[in-house]
């Protein structure tokens, strides 16, 4: 059921229109005694779900009893991040997902499912995995609140990927990670319906009924005068996601007339302090990027690969190489193929040889970078070329006369020349 449907791509809400939307939906569902809000991590935070989430908050006061951010295998919030994104929310509700012990299992998708759907790509089956708080909480209204937007493993971010991935179990992200990689990102990122939403949609179908879930999305614009939220949709199916899914490719998805040759991507040093985020300068760039093209990636907070220790020396170990090497590492070695969302984000971070990366790192050094397949560039060095202070987002003409496209955040979109999208 759709609860509450506005946006198009000159909305403009205000906060007040926010809690407005919200609450009406609040009434339509009645009265809760227990509610859980399952919003995303800090490294949403541009998606205003932190400020849903705190109105939720206000609305239910002592009902809503727990606040479960959807790490995936991402790190727990430290608490200037939980403050900074959600307010006045106490920190008292907060709990932390552990991805690799804190899952229950709800059901398994057939293996002839997916190996059908992946083209004959894996054959496996995937298990539906949620945190044991959704299940044994004893909750009457669950909460998943999150912004929609092109995304490298899932083609547009959020509804029930929120759920199965954000608070799911290393089986089942390691299995739908890696349906995306080989069945191949470009051919997912920006598309709603895709392999690995049909295998979350057959989840949530038979499986998971029982979850007392609304989904509440938000559609963010970044714009030349700062972020605009274009729209808001609430329902418990996924008539909401789809009236998001396709305002975004409205806003969040820019086609460029040709290729960019020289693409500048800025990572804003509180969000992105690994390559495990910060490689959304890659995913999301890689579409508009031409042949023999250079990326550079401006990262002042990067000190890490993986946010998990396990896959960080994994991405150590082997590095963004190319497909063909990163597939046949995991066919070879028991450590990749019991970490096989490891082995997709290798896949996605590669250049496949096809242009290149330059990372300038704020805490890395030269052997490290270089020794997972990049090129290392000095960040001050690229900063005084590259004032990211007076770019803006798009073409630049720099003084020298060299044409630069500037990418100030790229979580919040997806770029792509014509001819690498259709």
């Amino acid at each position: 059921m759709l609860y509450y449907s506005r946006g198009n791509k000159k909305e403009n809400f205000t906060f007040e229109e926010l809690r407005l939307g919200l609450f009406e939906t609040f009434e339509k569902l009645g009265k809760r005694n227990k509610v859980l809000v399952i919003p995303p991590d800090f490294t949403r935070y541009h998606s205003f779900a932190g400020a849903l989430t705190e109105m939720a908050w206000e609305y239910y006061g002592n009902s809503l009893t727990d606040i479960l951010p959807a790490l995936g295998t991402h790190a727990a919030m430290t608490e200037y991040q939980i403050t900074k994104m959600y307010g006045h929310t106490p920190l008292s509700l907060f709990r932390v997902h552990n991805w690799r012990s804190d899952v229950v299992t709800l059901g398994e998708v057939p293996a002839a499912f997916i190996h059908d759907i992946s083209e004959g790509k894996v054959n496996y089956t995937w298990p539906a995995q949620v945190n044991k708080m959704l299940i044994q909480g004893g909750y009457d209204l669950i909460l998943s609140i999150g912004q929609v937007v092109p995304h490298e493993v899932i083609g547009m971010a959020n509804y029930n990927k929120n759920i199965f991935v954000g608070t799911g179990g290393p089986e089942g992200i390691n299995k739908s990670h890696f349906l995306g990689a080989v069945y191949g990102m470009e051919r997912i990122m920006g598309r709603a319906d895709n392999p690995v939403r049909k295998v979350l949609n057959y989840a949530s179908e038979y499986f998971a009924h029982s979850i007392p879930v609304i989904y509440i999305h938000t559609v963010v614009e970044n714009t030349a005068s700062g972020l605009v939220i274009r729209g808001l949709y609430v329902s418990d199916d996924v008539s909401g996601f789809q009236k998001a899914a396709d305002l975004s490719l409205e806003v969040n998805f820019l086609h460029l007339d040709k290729p960019v040759k020289k693409c500048i991507v800025y990572l804003n040093k509180e969000e992105f302090k690994s390559t495990w985020l910060g490689n959304k300068g890659i995913y999301r760039t890689r579409m508009a990027l031409a042949d023999n093209a250079e990326l550079i990636v401006l990262a002042p907070g990067l000190h890490e690969f993986g946010e998990d220790r396990e896959i960080d020396r994994l991405i150590r170990k082997y590095g963004y190489r190319n497909t063909p090497f990163i597939l046949d590492q995991t066919e070879k070695n028991e450590e990749l193929k019991n970490n096989l969302s490891a082995a997709a984000h290798l896949i996605h971070g590669s250049a496949e040889n096809r242009f290149n990366i330059i990372y300038c790192p704020g805490h890395l050094t030269r052997e490290e970078i270089e020794s997972v397949g990049y090129q290392f560039g000095s960040l001050t060095e690229m900063l005084k070329r590259y004032d990211v202070k007076k770019m803006q987002d798009g073409y630049n003409l720099l003084p020298g006369g060299e044409e630069v496209f500037f990418i100030s955040n790229p979580a919040l979109g997806l770029w792509a020349s014509k001819d690498r999208f259709q």
